[in-house]
């Protein structure tokens, strides 16, 4: 059975090898567990004790959140945990006038499903720097 966690506690950076597939760059491994600490809401899923998927939100704590990563391990895809996590991470962020998130334009139905809208934005991505 699936288990959802609110928090990092017991976290190691073995656990974060298997995610980032697919990345052109993925995070350097002491990147990745520094990730989910400097955020301001994490939640874990997990099958028994080992970390399946994740997902994140960082906020400015009044009117605007953004969710940066959603990251199921390849194997557990297409069972709904994505899903569950948006689900978990929205409830957790229910009380902010702005959510946003990039994903790519694959992922716009995924999102869609879960309320969110398509909307025109610009990034900037520094590949150097993970």
């Amino acid at each position: 059975m699936i288990g959802y966690q609110y928090d990092i506690s017991g976290l190691t950076e073995a656990d974060m090898d298997p995610f980032f597939e697919g990345w052109p760059q993925k995070p350097k491994p002491a990147k990745r567990i520094e990730i989910l600490k400097n955020s301001d809401y994490v939640i874990i899923a997990l099958d028994g004790s080992n970390m399946i998927g994740f997902t994140n939100a960082i906020t400015d704590k009044t009117l605007s959140a953004y969710i940066p990563l959603l990251e199921v391990v390849p194997q557990y895809r297409k069972q709904g945990i994505g899903t569950e996590l948006v689900k978990r991470m929205l409830e957790q962020l229910k009380d902010y006038y702005m959510i946003d998130l990039c994903c790519d334009e694959q992922l716009e139905g995924f999102y869609k499903k879960l309320g969110m809208s398509k909307v025109t934005g610009m990034i900037k991505r520094n590949y150097n720097r993970i």
